[in-house]
């Protein structure tokens, strides 16, 4: 099992991590967007939706082999929301994620999805929506490298921030703690500067933004001002 020490090494040595989603950026111009990033962000956030689990579709693997050619060293972060997961993983791992995130309500072989991922030398993450109860993923935990927690239901970009999730966070913290493990906590869904203070402080690791950096002019002084007051906590 993972301890504390691959965790803190996970994050790079920094509070906390910001990874921007590509489902906000300009689909004709994705390398111009990500240039605006500036070299703030410090992982790439790629959704990938199969409107059967969630109301709506985005890109495939395709866009994760043209990603990890153009950006070689980047990390690439793939959270699938696909119904089952255990018919997509294959094709997503052939394209090397640094990360692939799949939802524990979407298959009942939890187990088998992310011995997958881990013996293609992944990083393994499990993922729940704002209604399920964070205590289902206890039997999984000491399997994961990456917790991701939906603060909106997921689908389209947008939403606003259910607040209800920060209990999660603490729940994660706390069984991580008692149990020497090593995963990071991340979140998605309506976050933004108004609201990065709190989610920091309740514990999170990584924050996935998407409209909040995209949607401004200067997406590279969003994540930096984010950070700023995250660190400030």
């Amino acid at each position: 099992m993972a301890g504390p020490l691959q965790l803190e090494e996970r994050k790079q040595g920094k509070k906390i991590l910001f990874a921007p989603s590509l489902l906000s950026a300009d689909v004709l111009n994705m390398e111009d967007s990500i240039a605006r990033l500036g070299g703030e962000a410090d992982w790439l956030h790629l959704d990938i939706m199969d409107g059967h689990f969630v109301p709506n579709l985005s890109y495939g693997p395709s866009l994760l082999k043209a990603l990890r050619k153009r950006y070689p060293d980047a990390f690439l972060d793939v959270h699938i929301m696909v119904e089952p997961p255990e018919a997509f993983v294959d094709m997503f791992l052939a394209e090397k994620p640094s990360a692939l995130t799949f939802h524990l309500e979407a298959t009942p072989h939890t187990h088998r999805v992310l011995q997958k991922i881990k013996d293609n030398g992944v990083l393994a993450g499990i993922t729940i929506c704002p209604g399920t109860p964070v205590e289902m993923l206890f039997p999984v935990l000491h399997m994961v490298d990456l917790v991701l927690l939906m603060s909106v239901n997921p689908g389209y970009g947008g939403q606003a921030f259910i607040p209800e999730v920060l209990d999660k966070v603490s729940a994660l913290v706390n069984w991580r703690a008692s149990n020497g493990a090593g995963f990071l906590i991340q979140m998605d869904g309506g976050i933004g500067p108004a609201n990065i203070a709190e989610i920091a402080k309740s514990g999170c690791d990584v924050v996935v933004a998407g409209n909040s950096v995209f949607g401004q002019a200067d997406p590279a002084k969003v994540i930096a001002d984010m950070r700023m007051i995250a660190e400030r906590r």
